[in-house]
């Protein structure tokens, strides 16, 4: 896909910049801004393509709607959707570039005044420094969405980030009205026509004799909003259902707040359908009627509600929880709006034998989601579970974040252990976040069968996994599967897991093969 799109990248950049640095019905637009012409003209059709592109990805709607369309289509075309925030940033980078490299150019334009030299009129001047009034502001619009996506920006100060991006508004308008002025002109047919080739180097004779008529030039059709009008009226369908579903009532069944400083709000909205790992939108109108936050759902499709876990991090996170502690006791909590449920990588994990769950913190929220579906599969005896083993592997920097779903996992340890199927779920927990107090603790109670901070009959790990003596013991045990490998948690962990899929594949297609997916929101 990525080549795809750079060669038509490319293709577009040089077919119109050779267009207009040889086409005749530019030359003597040519004589009078020089290469500035093509220079602008070329990115200003990469643009359009790119500004094609770059409202499609963040359509979740309609990515939910691709994902199931592409099941009969195999995983591959599925793992590409998953990557839509990715292609998202790569078209702005191509946006920004263009941007600059048509800017510049029109800058140049500007210069040589060649708007009265073409018309006589000095109503096109005028339309040119409006216009580039606009290209100023169009610009201004674009730097300032793309400095406040920094990743230090959007973690530390997502309103800022959220604000800002709703600019693309003022840059696709400006898009869409600046080629309105039709600066850029092309000499037009005439009866009897101008023969450039004859005539330039006599201008004085330009009109005088038969062979030099005065030319003439118009300007050429804008097209910009031809490229973009589909995307946006796609991007204002998912902004419409967005509001529908914003006016939809949403009621509490349940409000957890747990020591570690995680919400768990557990949901009731009239026909609301989900799948494991989906995540949904909140909204929460007390404290902005503008901001929405995704946030992985913690319940099974087999429960009549739907939850979600929230971490104290940020404005509003923090505001909600506040709201929360504040209320009465049997007080209903603060309205809530829900946008989704959206499709993630992690509505794959059936779709494999085998499975590697990876959560860091937080982020094991959707896998919280897979593990309860999996228990009441087996509590109906689900004949359709393909899965046949599990592994999951959670990392926590602090001893209570695992608290809220040690239960879970006791649970499922429990339920396996009386079907006789202990081999299914093989789960490790790892404390990241440790000192030698926790591990003198430890060693004072060695001897217990159970955990001493879960309560589990799996001892914590003090440390990071050792992935390639993980990766190597799933190898050995399923020697001929397909391993379906799922990461909700930081990038860097992301590349790690990525290139250990890699390393531990089989070039033989009989053997181990591991397929990565990450959580993207």
């Amino acid at each position: 896909i990525f080549v795809v799109w750079m060669g038509i990248n490319i293709f577009l950049f040089v077919y119109y910049y050779l267009f207009y640095d040889q086409g005749p019905q530019f030359e003597y637009t040519r004589e009078l801004l020089g290469s500035a012409l093509p220079w602008a003209r070329a990115p200003a059709a990469v643009l359009n393509f790119n500004c094609m592109l770059i409202l499609l990805p963040v359509c979740r709607n309609l990515l939910s709607l691709l994902r199931g369309s592409f099941i009969c289509c195999g995983r591959t075309m599925r793992k590409q959707l998953d990557k839509n925030l990715t292609f998202h940033k790569l078209v702005a980078y191509m946006i920004a570039l263009m941007t600059a490299v048509h800017t510049v150019a029109h800058l140049l334009n500007h210069k040589t005044n060649m708007a009265p030299k073409l018309s006589g009129s000095l109503q096109l001047s005028f339309i040119l420094y409006c216009l580039c009034d606009m290209i100023f502001v169009i610009t201004l619009a674009l730097i300032l969405m793309i400095t406040s996506s920094m990743e230090v920006i959007r973690r530390s100060y997502y309103e800022v980030f959220w604000y800002t991006h709703h600019l693309f508004i003022i840059f696709f308008a400006g898009l869409v009205f600046h080629g309105a002025g039709r600066i850029v002109r092309s000499q037009q047919v005439t009866d009897p026509p101008h023969n450039t080739s004859f005539c330039e180097d006599q201008p004085e004779n330009w009109g005088k004799k038969p062979e030099c008529p005065i030319p003439q030039f118009a300007g050429g059709f804008p097209q910009t909003w031809m490229w973009v009008i589909g995307p946006m009226i796609i991007y204002l369908c998912e902004r419409l259902l967005r509001f529908i579903r914003y006016m939809q009532p949403v009621s509490y069944r349940k409000i957890v707040i747990r020591p570690s400083k995680v919400l768990e709000l557990q949901l009731v909205k009239p026909g609301f359908k989900m799948a494991v790992g989906q995540y949904v939108f909140l909204n929460c109108p007390a404290i902005s009627q503008l901001e929405w936050h995704p946030f992985t759902m913690t319940s099974a499709p087999e429960e009549d509600f739907f939850s979600v876990h929230i971490r104290s991090v940020g404005d509003w996170t923090e505001d909600l929880i506040k709201m929360v502690e504040n209320l009465p006791e049997g007080g209903q909590g603060p309205k809530m709006a829900v946008d989704g449920p959206f499709g993630t990588a992690s509505e794959d994990v059936f779709d494999y034998e085998v499975s590697m769950l990876v959560g860091a913190g937080i982020g094991v929220t959707p896998f919280a989601s897979i593990l309860k579906s999996i228990w009441y599969k087996f509590k109906d005896s689900d004949p359709k579970l393909r899965t046949k083993r599990i592994y999951f592997y959670w990392l926590c920097r602090e001893t209570y974040a695992f608290e809220w779903f040690a239960d879970l996992l006791q649970v499922l340890e429990k339920e396996m252990e009386e079907r006789g199927m202990r081999d299914f779920l093989t789960y490790k927990l790892y404390l990241t976040g440790w000192d030698q107090s926790h591990v003198n603790h430890a060693m004072v109670h060695f001897d217990k069968d159970t955990d001493i901070i879960t309560g589990l009959k799996q001892k914590t790990s003090y440390g990071r996994p050792n992935w390639d003596k993980e990766f190597e013991q799933v190898r050995q045990e399923n020697p001929s599967s397909v391993v379906g490998t799922f990461l909700c948690g930081p990038q860097a962990l992301a590349k790690d897991l990525e290139k250990k899929c890699v390393k531990y594949s089989d070039v033989d297609p009989r053997k181990t093969k591991f397929y990565f997916n990450k959580e993207n929101f």
